[in-house]
């Protein structure tokens, strides 16, 4: 089996591909500068420290490990971050990534699997959306996701390297039982702000806006477990080295879920009741959003495993039990 780079590998996402990798019989390299990471998520394989800016450095890791391919999950993440200091995100995430292909290009790797995101749609104009969805972001985050992918595009065609941009929608949920979930600072997503409600980490959970054109008025969302984002990036790595095609593809359920439906869910699952109240809509949200997901399956044979339900059982297990005893 292959030896795969995971830059930001001890983040949220990159943890759980790691752990996906391993599984799947792969070695994993981390390359991570704990900006988001955290090294108690490093677990399937050998952690370099570093900044993918740094080309010296990144250098160093390639000669050392010999890696057959990347997946790329380092970079800046908060929208609203984005937009009080873009310099800072079109520096990391841009700047960074171009860094990593030069890299990767003078080692001889030619195999680049990029964490992207639906955001690089920006509002949207159909629904479902799939990959032929214009491309016009909204947030400086989503203009560095899609900047990346138009220079990786360029690059492997230059090169002949090749690339799978894989389209987040939502990613939600944890694996507990493996000592990993989410873990952000700022924290801003929904399901764990919702969940620390119940916990007594915050107070309230807040609904902003009732009156979207969704079948119940509030807003409408995609959510797709991070342990089935994993899989798809496995499947996609060995796409790429088994000689497949390049590829830009969603993932996620292809079933939205509205907040109060979220909220319903949480209610099952955990026999609690979120305290939550309406507050007027935020600039940017859009009434929804969900992925059209046919080309995944079609050309990864991926599908989801894990509903709503599922998603918010392993979110709880971890932000209840295990998250307080990870990091004390």
């Amino acid at each position: 089996m292959a030896t795969i780079l995971v830059t930001g590998g001890a983040g949220y996402v990159g943890s759980h591909c790691c752990l996906a990798l391993k599984r799947a019989g792969h070695d994993v390299v981390v390359f991570d500068n704990l900006y988001n990471g955290h090294e108690r998520f490093v677990k399937w394989g050998p952690f370099e420290r570093g900044d993918i800016r740094d080309k010296g450095r990144l250098a160093e890791v390639f000669a050392k490990h010999k890696p057959q391919a990347v997946i790329h999950c380092a970079a800046l993440i908060e929208v609203g971050e984005s937009v009080k200091r873009p310099d800072a995100f079109y520096d990391n995430n841009v700047t960074g990534a171009l860094v990593l292909l030069e890299v990767m290009r003078e080692a001889g790797v030619g195999a680049f699997v990029f964490s992207s995101t639906c955001a690089t749609y920006g509002e949207p104009q159909r629904l479902p959306m799939d990959e032929t969805h214009p491309q016009n972001p909204v947030s400086p985050y989503g203009w560095t996701k899609l900047m990346t992918e138009r220079a990786s595009r360029d690059i492997a065609a230059a090169y002949g390297m090749k690339f799978a941009h894989l389209r987040y929608f939502n990613a939600a949920g944890a694996c507990p039982d493996e000592g990993i979930g989410e873990r952000h600072e700022p924290e801003s997503h929904a399901i764990p702000l919702a969940l620390f409600t119940l916990l007594g980490r915050r107070e309230g959970f807040k609904i902003f806006g009732t009156d979207w054109d969704t079948r119940d008025g509030s807003c409408l969302r995609d959510y797709v477990h991070t342990l089935d984002l994993a899989d798809a990036h496995v499947r996609a790595v060995e796409r790429l080295l088994g000689g497949g095609s390049s590829l830009a593809a969603n993932l996620g359920t292809g079933d939205g879920v509205t907040v109060l439906e979220l909220l319903a869910s949480i209610e099952r699952v955990t026999g609690r009741k979120v305290p939550a109240a309406p507050a007027p809509r935020r600039d940017g949200d859009a009434p929804a959003l969900v992925a059209d997901t046919t080309l995944v399956k079609r050309e990864l044979g991926w599908t989801p495993q894990r509903g709503v339900d599922a998603i918010i059982a392993d979110a709880w297990k971890w932000h209840a039990e295990i998250e307080p005893k990870v990091f004390g």
